[in-house]
């Protein structure tokens, strides 16, 4: 079996900030892959767990974009945890680990005996990481939830897209990335909180938590005014204007909601004549006659290309920026200077780029150090590290609990 290609420098970076951490990775799909990918860009030591049968799972193809980019840095271990040799062993693993991170299904982890309370006494110090569909308690803590299950429920689905045309989703799956990325940040808090105590503990989110919590201010209209938000489209929700507008050659974002961006707009437009119309003299008036103000509006910004108006506008000082398709977001010299194509090298693929972390630490440069592995690919070295001898992996072997090469 080909060995993962890996960087020399970046694998021996003492700076890495979470370096020396071990984590076991039993997560699927995408919530709890996002949380793991996270610690793994900044130096732990990620132990990806797979039953030996592992497919393809719902990420597609092992060497497909979706995988590459959620498992990069890691080192796999196929270990079935419904063997009991196989479970015997994941316990001397789960006994020196630093987290452990899962998205199962409650009744799952409970019938495989690896749930908090299977382990927390076993090692005092494991911080166990879950992320569930609607919480690990509670009248559906044991129903299945995927992202648009989440937005349907929590009410984003009612608050995207144009008014009358019925609930739309976002084009990413907002929940899965949402959960995984506050998940992340509760584990590097009880990592800060066990420093003090010595004592690890059990962390948790739901895709139900994360979407409601990413509702933000729609959600305190209803809880603070007693308002139900609907759809706008394009447009701000409160704010007038601020949406979508459009050009000789490709919309373009605006915002220009405030009085004194209104009036900067107006000017910058050359239609100082906008300041004197009386429905127009304050954000409350703009906002009950959005449909005129956004019209008038777009007669003038469709006689220029796109460019022609950021620049005008970004001159002014008014937030303004062009709609862009992904390929036209990777050409951005912004997002070029930002670097976030990070390229890898791919033991079959040759050389790729993925999505780079967005976090900067002064001082510290994380980058791809490890190729996604093969299943089980690192099974002996993992194993021997846990401290089992020559003699009980071959027993792992000859028992079926070890699967991949």
């Amino acid at each position: 079996m080909p060995e993962s290609p890996i960087d020399p420098k970046l694998m021996t970076e003492t700076r890495l900030p979470l370096a020396g951490l071990r984590v076991l990775d039993l997560t699927l799909a995408r919530a709890g892959p996002t949380c793991v990918r996270h610690l793994a860009d900044w130096g732990a030591d990620i132990i990806r767990v797979e039953p030996p049968a592992a497919g393809d799972g719902l990420g597609g193809a092992r060497d497909g974009f979706d995988q590459v980019n959620l498992h990069r840095n890691k080192r796999g271990l196929s270990l079935d945890l419904k063997n009991p040799a196989g479970h015997a062993a994941f316990l001397r693993l789960a006994a020196t680990a630093d987290i452990l991170v899962e998205n199962m299904r409650m009744q799952v982890k409970h019938r495989l005996k690896i749930a908090y309370d299977d382990l927390k006494e076993l090692n005092p110090r494991l911080i166990y990481a879950s992320i569930s569909g609607f919480g690990q308690t509670g009248p559906y803590s044991k129903r299945g939830g995927v992202d648009q299950i989440a937005q349907g429920m929590g009410g984003l689905m009612t608050i995207t897209g144009e008014p009358g045309r019925g609930p739309m989703r976002v084009g990413i799956p907002i929940n899965d990335l949402t959960a995984g990325n506050l998940l992340a940040m509760g584990i590097m808090m009880k990592l800060y909180d066990r420093e003090r105590t010595g004592k690890g503990g059990y962390v948790h989110t739901s895709l139900l938590e994360a979407q409601v919590f990413m509702l933000d201010f729609q959600a305190t209209r209803w809880l603070m005014d007693g308002e139900v938000p609907g759809q706008a489209g394009n447009d701000h929700p409160v704010n007038i204007p601020m949406g979508v507008f459009p050009t000789a050659d490709k919309p373009i974002n605006i915002a220009a909601s405030s009085s004194k961006l209104w009036e900067a707009f107006c000017k910058a437009a050359g239609h100082e004549e906008w300041l004197e119309v009386p429905e127009w003299k304050t954000p409350k008036g703009r906002s009950a006659d959005r449909a005129r103000v956004n019209a008038t509006i777009a007669e003038v910004t469709r006689t220029r290309p796109s460019e022609w108006w950021v620049l005008k506008l970004e001159e002014a000082g008014i937030p303004c920026g062009p709609v862009n398709n992904i390929r036209e977001v990777f050409e951005d010299p912004q997002v070029q200077h930002l670097e976030m194509a990070m390229p890898m090298r791919h033991r079959t693929r040759g050389d790729i780029k993925v999505v780079a972390q967005p976090v900067n630490l002064e001082g510290v440069e994380t980058g791809f150090y490890r190729d996604i592995p093969n299943l089980g690919e690192h099974n002996e070295e993992i194993l021997r590290e846990a401290g089992l001898s020559a003699a009980e992996i071959q027993e792992l072997k000859d028992k079926g609990a070890l699967g991949g090469g």
